[in-house]
């Protein structure tokens, strides 16, 4: 199983990015970093997402429904990209990348809201990066590596208070 994380180049420096919570625990290499950029998109990854046993986290309420958007699920799938970014900015990289937009598609369906309280303006009904990470472990069913993500990002998540 790969995670890839997509991050957008603001997102790298922001001591409230999550990411890094899931590199630092995922394990093995479970979990990998790669930048955004507009004008030389990966072309790596843009192949990984025309395989087979690959899916995009993305919301699927982002996008319109006649864009034929192929939605797999979760558990036929060994490799995962997922936009590490504020909602602004996810959008904005998904809008500009051609190849995000034709990739195949998993919806979540978290077990429960958001605890990420760092950041404002934050979707009522979407995860921050690691509780999309976390989630991902759990469904795929590797709930220990996953117990301890989510203890460090609790830990993390009350560094303001």
């Amino acid at each position: 199983m790969k995670i890839v994380l997509l991050t957008h180049e603001r997102e790298v420096e922001r001591p409230t990015n999550t990411g890094v919570l899931a590199l630092a625990g995922g394990r093995g290499g479970l979990v990998e970093r790669r930048v955004w950029s507009r004008v030389a998109p990966d072309q790596s990854l843009a192949q990984m997402l025309e395989g087979n046993n690959v899916g995009l986290l993305y919301p699927l309420s982002e996008s319109s429904e006649s864009d034929g958007t192929e939605v797999v699920p979760i558990e036929t799938c060994e490799q995962f990209v997922l936009l590490d970014a504020t909602w602004q900015e996810a959008r904005k990289m998904y809008n500009r990348t051609a190849y995000l937009q034709k990739a195949p598609r998993i919806d979540l369906a978290p077990s429960q809201a958001s605890r990420f309280r760092l950041r404002r303006n934050q979707k009522s009904t979407g995860l921050c990066t690691v509780e999309c990470v976390i989630e991902i472990l759990r469904c795929k069913g590797r709930g220990e590596l996953a117990s301890d993500m989510e203890r460090a990002f609790l830990a993390f998540n009350e560094q303001s208070n």
